[in-house]
């Protein structure tokens, strides 16, 4: 196995994927910390996450360290099209009341829920998926010098 790329060879997009790692292991953790899920299920309030959430989460932070850990181009593969995906699903539910990445549209249709929320429940999926897409988007230092 090889070491860790170096701080210099680690740009911005392979540490952007690190840091989704990180965020997306500690979303899929949250059911299982004592004193975070309340006795309902719902997490913060507001997220009632189940198994299928979890795994959603936990596969996006295996997919997320792997394309970190492989190379720049796969770092950047990985924010475009966890950042759309995510964006698309976070808009879906806010506009919708049910996303897509946890079938939730096919297994509770079109929600009618107060508008704060669809914005409180989805914001994160749109500000990850967001963040990701733009970070994507941006070329890396070596293509920005091409």
């Amino acid at each position: 196995m090889q070491p860790l790329p170096t701080s210099r060879r680690f740009g911005l997009h392979r540490a952007m994927a690190l840091g989704y790692f990180l965020v997306l292991a500690g979303v899929a953790a949250l059911n299982y910390v004592p004193g975070i899920p309340r006795p309902d299920g719902a997490v913060f309030g507001i997220f009632a996450l189940d198994v299928y959430d979890d795994a959603l989460h936990l596969a996006s932070a295996l997919w997320a360290l792997a394309a970190a850990l492989i190379s720049a181009r796969a770092a950047r593969l990985f924010l475009l099209l966890f950042g759309a995906a995510y964006l698309l699903d976070g808009l879906m539910g806010l506009t919708l009341g049910s996303g897509y990445l946890d079938l939730g549209i096919l297994n509770t249709g079109i929600q009618d829920l107060p508008l704060t929320f669809r914005i409180l429940a989805n914001l994160p999926h749109i500000a990850l998926g967001g963040i990701a897409l733009a970070t994507g988007l941006r070329r890396g230092r070596r293509e920005a010098l091409r």
